[in-house]
């Protein structure tokens, strides 16, 4: 659904001029120092890129689906960093407010997160809560009009530099599986400590690390929606449309690559003539760009489904699915096309590319279990179907 063509062409070409003038000439740097620059988020935060899904009630754009897939595909033709600094913000990091939270928790937040004063993240995986993401330790027991979190999460983006965590942990003692299991909204201070940035095989300048809760005192006001034991289902409903998000930031980077790749074989000369001219280049081209436009065609009318109102629990799985593993093919093709160039960083940014884009494939649910969740959600589809 797009509400107004002209505005959000205007908003595309916005992000398409920041993106090449402004981020490209950078990433170089940005890969070596692990830092993007505090005049580029604050550039950032004046352009309203914290605020992209966040209703207009409260200072963002208020995005529909389309729209923002839309965007987040211009946005990812850079380095990855760049949407994992606002991507939080637009997605997971405030999506359980927006999706769950009480008037009162909106309005608290989600202005100073759409205006990038604060920066969220999800706090869900933990040491032994990946895949099986239900099997949280994390643990939120009552005092009063507060409660007491205790547990370690882990490979949480953006979490050395946010303010604010989007937290789910088990407040009902004995309970297993998503029962029991409540989301909080916690600010950064006492009792919640951050570990050092991992060192990462790609993705500089997006900082991850571990998350460690130690009796630290929440008010029982912060839980998401006022309401204990249905945080799973409130993290479910941040996760579908995250993965239709993820699966438009997968295909932004493949566009990228493709591009990079058609230029440097277009220029380079062996045997006479341009590598570009081989029918073997062209096969690896051809299949590239008929995958990107697969890719882009199903996001699309995942997110157009959301904005109907659907269901979109498997269509936005297949659509994480297959983009993340289409990107990963696509830098494959490329690297190859570059020859030597593309596995040197002094040459060319498609060993970076490369290397950043590996984890699509693991995050957010990795392309094995998201297989598992196909299936099992195509075979319920069809029980019901025969009834």
């Amino acid at each position: 659904m797009i509400r107004d063509t002209h505005q959000l062409n205007a908003l595309i070409k916005d992000v398409r001029s920041f993106v090449r003038e402004r981020w490209h000439p950078l990433e170089d740097e940005i890969d070596r120092t692990g830092d993007i620059p505090e005049a580029l988020v604050d550039e950032l935060r004046r352009k309203g890129y914290f605020g992209w899904s966040i209703p207009e009630a409260y200072g963002g754009l208020g995005l529909t689906a389309e729209e923002l897939v839309l965007c987040a595909m211009e946005l990812s033709q850079a380095s990855v960093a760049l949407r994992a600094r606002v991507g939080t913000n637009t997605g997971i990091g405030s999506e359980a407010l927006v999706a769950d939270g009480t008037e009162e928790q909106k309005s608290r937040w989600l202005p100073r997160m759409a205006r990038g004063e604060l920066t969220g993240c999800l706090a869900l995986t933990e040491p032994d809560a990946g895949s099986e993401a239900t099997n949280i330790q994390t643990t939120a027991r009552r005092e009063g009009d507060h409660f007491i979190l205790n547990g370690t999460k882990r490979f949480i983006t953006n979490a050395p530099l946010a303010d604010v965590f989007t937290v789910i942990a088990r407040t009902q003692e004995g309970t297993r599986g998503n029962t029991g299991l409540t989301a909080f909204f916690v600010e950064r201070g006492e009792g919640l400590r951050t570990g050092a940035p991992y060192r990462k095989m790609g993705q500089a300048g997006s900082p991850v690390s571990d998350v460690h809760f130690e009796d630290c005192r929440v008010p029982a006001s912060h839980i998401i929606g006022g309401r204990e034991g249905v945080g799973f289902q409130t993290v479910m409903k941040v996760l579908n449309k995250q993965r239709m998000h993820l699966a438009a930031l997968c295909t932004g980077p493949a566009i990228r690559m493709l591009d990079l790749a058609m230029a440097h074989t277009s220029a380079r000369q062996q045997f006479g003539q341009p590598v570009a001219s081989f029918q073997l280049v062209q096969g690896m081209i051809a299949d590239c760009r008929t995958e990107i436009f697969a890719a882009r065609s199903m996001i699309l009318e995942a997110a157009r489904a959301r904005d109907r109102g659907e269901d979109v629990a498997l269509t936005a799985s297949m659509c994480k699915y297959f983009a993340s593993e289409m990107c990963g093919r696509v830098a494959d093709r490329c690297v190859q096309m570059f020859g030597g160039s593309g596995y040197i960083a002094d040459f060319s940014p498609i060993e970076r590319y490369y290397r950043d884009v590996r984890l699509f494939r693991l995050y957010e649910g990795t392309s094995q279990i998201h297989q598992l969740n196909i299936a099992k959600l195509a075979l319920r589809e069809r029980a019901g179907e025969s009834k």
